[in-house]
């Protein structure tokens, strides 16, 4: 791929504590090659910034850090050309929401999560390429229709939840390399499939902007 295909691009990915380095830096590096331009945001609680921990899946290793100053509620979604969930369980801690006191629980609730109305919000746009790998997809399903009829893929503890929603799951196979495009929807079997993730990212970017053209 050219290296500055992407150029003037900007490539929105959201992140939270339990973050998986590795993808973090397959981002970094992956658009940065092609000329796009990456900004990692979450929800900063009214803070300049805030860090994050990730993942440790080795006894003894210490957990990375990740400094983020930018907010997804106070960003123009429509200056981006593609916005990424990042994998692992940074899905999960953004689906938190307030229930004020007294409110009786719902299950709707969890909809009113500022990073669920933000990805919805990206859906319902079909000029913006959308991206989930492994857990991602957490953040979409309290709103059902919008992956019903979707073909997807993603990690296996995520499954009956994206079944649910009615979504088409495409299983892992030497052909599509744990990832599946549905339009502007790109998603990826777990955070392994990083690189091919960033490819077909860019792909269906370079894909879109040939069709507004």
């Amino acid at each position: 791929m050219n290296s500055r295909l992407l150029e003037d691009k900007k490539i929105a990915v959201l992140v939270e504590s339990e973050f998986i380095p590795e993808e973090i830096e397959v981002y970094r590096h992956g658009f940065a090659a092609t000329g796009a331009e990456v900004h990692f945001m979450s929800r900063l609680w009214g803070q300049a910034s805030q860090t994050f921990f990730s993942d440790v899946t080795e006894i003894g290793r210490t957990p990375e850090t990740l400094e983020v100053n930018l907010d997804f509620q106070k960003v123009a979604l429509e200056d981006y050309a593609a916005v990424i969930m990042a994998a692992n369980y940074t899905s999960v801690r953004l689906r938190y929401f307030e229930r004020a006191d007294g409110q009786p629980w719902s299950a709707e609730m969890v909809r009113s999560a500022p990073a669920v109305q933000f990805f919805a919000r990206a859906m319902a746009n079909p000029r913006i390429v959308k991206g989930a790998l492994c857990h991602g997809l957490w953040i979409l399903t309290p709103n059902p229709e919008l992956l019903k009829g979707r073909k997807v893929i993603c990690h296996e503890v995520v499954l009956a939840d994206i079944l649910n929603c009615g979504a088409e799951y495409v299983p892992p196979d030497p052909q599509n390399r744990g990832i599946v495009v549905d339009r502007d929807l790109v998603t990826g079997h777990t955070g392994k499939e990083a690189p091919p993730f960033v490819h077909a990212i860019a792909q269906q970017i370079l894909s879109l902007s040939a069709i507004e053209d």
